[in-house]
């Protein structure tokens, strides 16, 4: 079973959780290319959602190069360039600073503060807390 966690509390609908965090694994070299992926039946059954949600995530992992599917085979991990990786990570990153920045500027935080929760926070993280 795949390591995909859904909030439907969020506002992102579910298929772009489950594409984004499929992006991830796949980017992040958790899910080498080759990897066969859950069909859409199994993967809806797994995560309870709807068929529909899963294959919509699919079709947009295929259409940017993640995934690909086999008539009769299945769906697997593509082979993905290097760089590609590395841009998905980053822009992953990088929306993940956006919203949290934003969430602290909706509480009228100074860039300064700003600041020294992410040094904080940092070095919470680096030290294992």
């Amino acid at each position: 079973m795949l390591p995909i966690r859904l909030s439907k509390d969020s506002r992102e609908p579910i298929y772009h959780q489950v594409e984004k965090q499929l992006k991830a694994l796949i980017a992040g070299g958790n899910l080498p290319a080759g990897t066969p992926l859950p069909s859409i039946r199994v993967l809806s059954k797994d995560l309870e959602i709807s068929v529909i949600t899963i294959r919509r995530a699919y079709q947009d992992l295929e259409s940017q190069g993640f995934i690909e599917t086999v008539q009769g085979k299945g769906t697997f991990v593509a082979e993905i360039q290097n760089s590609m990786k590395q841009e998905t990570m980053t822009a992953s990153v990088q929306t993940e600073f956006e919203r949290a920045i934003r969430n602290a500027m909706d509480y009228d935080y100074t860039v300064d503060e700003i600041k020294t929760v992410f040094e904080e926070t940092l070095e919470k993280l680096a030290k294992g807390e």
